[in-house]
This record gives C-alpha cells, sequence and structure tokens, in this order.
C-alpha cells in the first residue's frame, strides 16, 4: 500500500471541508495478536473519523503504535499515529515517518511522551533526541521538500499531515501563545486538546488563538470523554494536566441515581455544545483505555453524525 504526494486522508480531508470531525483514541493492548487490538477499536469502526493510536501511553510497554495504526489501517480505520520523543533519537523518527508514509498512514501527532520513571520500566533511558516541534519541522521537509532534516533526498517524498497537543485554560489579558504558534509554524495543521469540560473556557482560549491567526492554519479539536463517576472526575481534576471539571459539574455527576450514566449525558452535552461553537473543527472523544464502548456510544447519543448526513 504505497502513498503519494497528491492522497489525503479522511481527516485532512474533513477539516479542510469544515466538516466537524470526530476523533477518538485507543491504547494497544500487551498483546502480539491483531486480533486482540482490532477487536479493541472495533466498537469505534464507523464512528469516528480518525482513531489515535497511543505511543507507549504512561511511558508503559504496549504494541508499537506504527504496527497497531498499520492494522487499522487495513481493517479499513483511519489512524492517527502518536508519536512521542521519549523512545527515539532523529534516525528512528525519520524511519519510523517515512515508514508510517509508505504504509499509507497520513495523520500523527506530534507528543513529548510521559517519563519512563512513571511507567513499567522505570529503569529505561529516556531519549528526547528531538523537541514536539523538531518531529513536527521533519515532517514538514518530509513531505513538502521531499529529503530528511540533514538534506536527503527521498526517492518519493513522504505524504504526512500532521498535528499537535494543547491544553485549553482561561488566559490572562497579556497571554499569547507563542508554545503552540510555533508547533505551528513548524508545520501542524490540527491540535488535539487535553479535556475541556467548561465552553466558556474554550470560547475563551479560542479568541485569543483566533487573534494570533492559529485557528486559520490549524483545525481545533476539543478533548471531551464520559466520566465514569464523581470520584473519577476527582481523580482527573488532581491527576491529569491541564484538566479542570467545574465544582458543579462534579456535584452533577455526585447528585444522579446513575453517575455512570449523568456522566455520558454531560460528554454528549459537550460534543453538541463544541459542534455549534465558532472555531471548533471538532472532538477528541477519550474515554478509559479499555472502554472504547463508552466513546462510542458518546459519539452515537450526539447525533452528530445524523446531522451531517
Amino acid at each position: 500500500m504505497a502513498s503519494t504526494t497528491s492522497e489525503k486522508g479522511r481527516l485532512e480531508s474533513l477539516l479542510r471541508d469544515e466538516v466537524f470531525v470526530l476523533t477518538a483514541e485507543i491504547t494497544p493492548r500487551l498483546t502480539a495478536s491483531s486480533d486482540d487490538i482490532l477487536d479493541q477499536v472495533r466498537p469505534l469502526k464507523g464512528l469516528a473519523d480518525a482513531i489515535n493510536v497511543t505511543d507507549g501511553a504512561g511511558a508503559r510497554v504496549a504494541m508499537s503504535s506504527l504496527a497497531a495504526s498499520a492494522l487499522l489501517l487495513q481493517d479499513g480505520i483511519e489512524p492517527v499515529l502518536q508519536m512521542t520523543c521519549r523512545d527515539r533519537n532523529r534516525i528512528a523518527i525519520a524511519a519510523d515517518l517515512i515508514g508510517a508514509a509508505a504504509l499509507g498512514i497520513h495523520n500523527f501527532l506530534a507528543l513529548t511522551g510521559d517519563d519512563p520513571k512513571v511507567g513499567d520500566e522505570p529503569d529505561a533511558k529516556p531519549v528526547f533526541d528531538m523537541s514536539s516541534r523538531n518531529i513536527l519541522e521533519l515532517a514538514r521537509s518530509l513531505t513538502s521538500d521531499g529529503q530528511t532534516a540533514s538534506g536527503r533526498v527521498l526517492r518519493s517524498p513522504a505524504s504526512l499531515f500532521p498535528g499537535a497537543a494543547d491544553a485549553p485554560f482561561n488566559p490572562p489579558p497579556d497571554w499569547r501563545p507563542d508554545a503552540l504558534l510555533d508547533k505551528v509554524s513548524a508545520g501542524a495543521r490540527f491540535v488535539q486538546t487535553q479535556f475541556c469540560y467548561d465552553p466558556a473556557i474554550v470560547e475563551c482560549y479560542l479568541t485569543v488563538l483566533e487573534d494570533h491567526g492559529i485557528l486559520d492554519q490549524a483545525g481545533m479539536i476539543i478533548g471531551v470523554g464520559p466520566i465514569a463517576s464523581a470520584k473519577s472526575a476527582r481523580w482527573m481534576n488532581d491527576n491529569l494536566y491541564g484538566v479542570t471539571i467545574p465544582d458543579e459539574t462534579i456535584k452533577r455527576i455526585e447528585g444522579a441515581n446513575d453517575e455512570s450514566a449523568e456522566g455520558l449525558m454531560i460528554c454528549v452535552e459537550l460534543i453538541q455544545a463544541y459542534e455549534q461553537m465558532p472555531g471548533v473543527s471538532g472532538v477528541h472523544v477519550m474515554a478509559p483505555a479499555q472502554k472504547p464502548e463508552r466513546a462510542a456510544e458518546a459519539i452515537n447519543a450526539s447525533g452528530v453524525l445524523k446531522s451531517r448526513k
């Protein structure tokens, strides 16, 4: 399955056509079976426009993102290859990006990656030879210039659609989105964010991004997800960087007869709110690692796909 520079993935095409997109995510199981991976992603097939495949999430060993992404593609599911700076030097990163393009994997998300000390191999040596910005610049060179960072020319250029990550927050009056501007100037064409359970914060955040021209250059895909319980919400507030679940949201879940169902409904309402919000290009629906069916339920219940048709 060879790619060409004229090919575009579904995610890129939808974003360019200004269609509100739905992406989701899986963390590959610790398995050497392709059937296990395809079974894991099955609930999302036909619902998500593209599915992220995490790269050693939590600094824990799992099937490689590149291999799992290739399996998804073979099964007719568009992947977003996640690539961290943690595990590879620039030679390996370039080789994997070229290999991904050859397999027909267009989308990738450049990430820093979790410190190995928090994972299941705490003695592993972190690499961090490149920053996420460096990876984005490399992808642009492989695609637009058809050459590696050192200037070696590819026989066939890559066809990559790069993305970056960010975390929405309520910015102070003098804040500049310099870090995100750097990533966009390096080549990021979509941004997937951390969970944001407060649309008012997203509005303020996007206003500043618009003032700096970011919304004209990259599609903003806002992170959402079903909340299992009030206890889970508090844990997310305490342990997930950039995540703030409002007190009133936690109280609403706590007061429900079925906390899990209420957490799912809140996710559905957020998807619907973001679909109507100017500047939002889509949502990234993240569910617990082994429960992709929860993300599927939220996508279905939101009605976005029906309204698209």
